[in-house]
């Protein structure tokens, strides 16, 4: 079994902004895979099961806010005993990378980003992550919490749909398979 875990906030006023780039990859892949969403109060998260390279594969959702993650993932990492590094992929916003860039890692620190200060304090370093980058020339005249949660202007949805969900949804295919390597594509 393997998890697929995205960071992100909970409620439709935050559905699509920047901060939920990671709820977004996975809400396009279970809608492919015609998977519901079921929400799970014992794991503090929205849970869809799909199956993918013959593996079955849970696609989460937190319903703790950003910061506080950690405690979904530790739920399901525990109850589902599974090992970080071979079985979680999490999907992540990035503040440094421009938009356009996805980045593969490994494991890895937490950079700043108090989602992954989360989860790396709950699972350790060692996961699996895709990190989005959301940086474009607006951040540079607001602060960070302000332009995280500030939704996607009308040429980044179009990109979002056209070329970074298909090539993340290719990424999170390799993972399943074992065959995803860190990389970095800027997707023009």
């Amino acid at each position: 079994m393997k998890l697929i875990f995205a960071q992100g906030n909970p409620g439709t006023q935050y559905a699509r902004t920047r901060h939920n780039v990671g709820f977004i990859m996975l809400d396009a892949l279970a809608d492919a895979a015609k998977a519901q969403w079921k929400p799970e109060s014992k794991y503090k998260a929205e849970v869809a099961a799909i199956q993918l390279q013959g593996e079955k594969v849970l696609l989460v959702k937190p319903t703790t806010f950003y910061n506080e993650t950690g405690l979904a993932a530790r739920a399901l990492v525990d109850f589902y005993k599974l090992t970080p590094s071979e079985d979680v992929l999490v999907i992540h916003d990035e503040l440094a990378l421009p938009f356009g860039t996805v980045r593969i890692r490994e494991k890895g620190s937490d950079a700043g980003n108090n989602g992954i200060k989360s989860l790396n304090a709950h699972l350790g370093p060692d996961y699996a992550r895709i990190r989005i980058g959301i940086w474009n020339e607006l951040r540079d005249r607001m602060d960070d919490a302000a332009f995280v949660l500030s939704v996607f202007n009308k040429d980044e949805q179009t990109h979002l749909a056209e070329k970074i969900t298909p090539t993340v949804l290719t990424l999170i295919d390799n993972f399943v398979a074992g065959t995803l390597e860190p990389a970095s594509h800027k997707l023009s």
